[in-house]
């Protein structure tokens, strides 16, 4: 085989599992939720804020060693960054996905399993309680209710307004929520919640497919044995990869 033959072939075989519209690396802005003095819900031993800072930063090695992809962080530390600066760093960047990273918590102990959200309504009291306790957020900072036009986090009212928005990705976001289940269903062996819907101010200004992941329940002691685990974190950052992978390699808008 001659070197130009070798070159075609090697050039044909990119382009059979991306889209011809990857030209350029593609951009992943990943955002590890709360942080600093927002630790997010908490375990018994672990604090929300702690692993999904772990499991982004894994995700962000496993991005950087393939060539395919540039990942970009929203925090590296545990600091505090407010929703709607995540949002501006993925839009500012002209991202090309936004991947926010949580724990998820329940009063029942018992409850277990990843679910993976895009911007909507909450069709469901479960999903208006995840959404109403990451908002909650927002409290944390100065001056929100200028910031995020007098929303209250609190009021069940207030989420209203979030069925009357179209995300203009919406459908893209989904159809990536849909890999990112059925990817740590593959990698984790655990059980999926499903694809959801619900009002997210860390997804509501986002101009790009945007999806936030609730990797596990932080308040099921299995589950959080689980989530703070060094294997664990790697089989979940394992279950991104694969997912934005795959989601690149179906070539579909």
């Amino acid at each position: 085989m001659s070197k130009c033959t070798g070159l075609l072939l090697l050039v044909a075989a990119c382009f059979s599992t991306t889209s011809f519209r990857w030209m350029k690396p593609i951009l992943v802005v990943i955002d590890p939720g709360h942080g600093g003095k927002d630790p997010g819900a908490s375990g018994k031993v672990f604090k929300e804020k702690d692993i999904v800072l772990s499991v982004s930063l894994k995700l962000a090695e496993l991005l950087k060693k393939d060539p395919l992809f540039r990942p970009v962080l929203t925090r590296d530390t545990d600091t505090f960054v407010e929703l709607i600066r995540r949002a501006d760093t993925a839009n500012k960047l002209h991202a090309d996905f936004f991947l926010s990273i949580h724990c998820n918590a329940n009063p029942k102990r018992e409850v277990a399993g990843s679910e993976t959200y895009a911007l909507g309504e909450h069709k469901t009291k479960d999903n208006l309680a995840v959404v109403m306790r990451e908002n909650s957020a927002i409290l944390l900072e100065e001056g929100y209710q200028r910031t995020y036009e007098g929303f209250d986090p609190n009021s069940e009212e207030a989420y209203i307004i979030f069925s009357l928005m179209q995300h203009a990705y919406l459908k893209q976001s989904l159809r990536l929520a849909r890999k990112i289940e059925d990817a740590l269903v593959d990698k984790t062996k655990r059980q999926s919640r499903g694809v959801r819907q619900a009002g997210f101010l860390v997804l509501w200004r986002t101009s790009m497919p945007a999806v936030l992941c609730e990797i596990g329940f932080i308040t099921n002691p299995e589950e959080e044995k689980y989530l703070g685990s060094e294997s664990g974190q790697e089989h979940i950052a394992q279950a991104l990869y694969q997912a934005l992978r795959q989601y690149v390699a179906a070539g579909q808008d």
